[in-house]
């Protein structure tokens, strides 16, 4: 199964994910003021910074990896940082990672290769996935983010994601990414 199109949409319980609208709704039930913005597809940083304009706040990446044991992390960071798995790995007491297939992403957190977001975690009804954020985010007073669709971007304010991650039983580990060299 190489295609991502033949991919079911059911998480690791047996529900369907959300879609970007009840994602957004979800938001608005928590009080979380947001603002997004339709574009092209993106599936990396480089057309992300094409897509985007002139846009506030912190632009990210994310990575849904996993170790040796089937532990699942989904990482954001700053979209310029550089990210040495060993050393991330290292610093989450995770082992080895490895980036998680297509099928492991939509099991767990219901989007497709180029949609991974921290905002993903919402479908993770399970508490399978840890979230780890770049400590750095918290610096910039929002933050945009993929709705569950690489077709568009929300932005939220940096304490918001933290809220937002609370209420939905994912408090995310900060990491410091200065300590690497």
């Amino acid at each position: 199964m190489n295609d991502t199109r033949e991919i079911e949409p059911i998480l690791v319980d047996g529900g369907t994910p959300l879609s970007p609208a009840e994602f957004l709704t979800k938001l608005e039930s928590l009080g979380i003021a947001h603002a997004s913005f339709e574009h092209e597809p993106v599936f990396t940083v480089k057309q992300s910074k094409r897509a985007r304009g002139d846009s506030d706040g912190a632009h990210v990446k994310n990575l849904f990896l996993r170790n040796k044991k089937g532990v699942m992390w989904l990482v954001t960071c700053l979209e310029d940082r550089a990210v040495d798995l060993k050393w991330l790995a290292e610093k989450l007491g995770a082992g080895r990672f490895s980036f998680a297939s297509p099928q492991r992403l939509m099991k767990y957190l219901g989007v497709m290769p180029g949609a991974v977001t921290t905002f993903a975690a919402v479908n993770d009804n399970t508490g399978s996935v840890q979230v780890a954020l770049d400590g750095a985010l918290l610096d910039s007073s929002c933050i945009n983010l993929h709705p569950l669709t690489n077709a568009m971007t929300t932005t939220i304010g940096s304490a918001d994601l933290l809220r937002f991650l609370e209420a939905i039983g994912h408090p995310p580990t900060l990491i410091e990414f200065e300590d690497h060299r």
